[in-house]
């Protein structure tokens, strides 16, 4: 199969991505949240592929490593990218508008998935993706 995605990429996101939202948590900077929810923005909308650390990978990363086994579907990762996004917008609007604990907590949150399917391969959000799609099955 040579469609859908090599599940390599979306860890090496993930862990980029705990590296950002571990400064965010350490310097309660709103700004560089923000940053880091456009990056959601862009995997969300656009897909996976082409947020800025997915295509990094793909261009940088992936060349120098033997092809992936098996590639994955991109829409349980592409649905993770907007719950990243939620908390990221609601943890860069608490920052910015005063209210560190709230902002602190929600990249916390983020933070948590992100480390989790950076060093496990367990993504939070594709897991509510496959569950919702369990009870709500795709039209079509």
């Amino acid at each position: 199969m040579t469609t859908g995605l090599d599940p390599r990429g979306p860890r090496f996101a993930a862990a980029v991505t705990s590296v950002v939202l571990a400064v965010v948590v350490v310097t309660g900077s709103g700004w560089l949240l923000a940053a880091q929810a456009a990056v959601f923005a862009v995997g969300a909308f656009a897909g996976p592929g082409a947020a800025p650390y997915g295509m990094f990978y793909r261009r940088v990363v992936a060349p120098r490593l033997a092809p992936p086994a098996e590639r994955e579907d991109p829409r349980p990762v592409r649905f993770a990218q907007f719950v990243g996004l939620a908390f990221a917008v609601v943890g860069a609007a608490a920052y910015l508008l005063g209210a560190p604990v709230v902002g602190m907590v929600a990249a916390a949150g983020a933070l948590f998935a992100a480390y989790l399917n950076a060093a496990f391969g367990l993504c939070l959000g594709c897991e509510m993706y496959l569950r919702y799609r369990r009870v709500v099955p795709a039209r079509g």
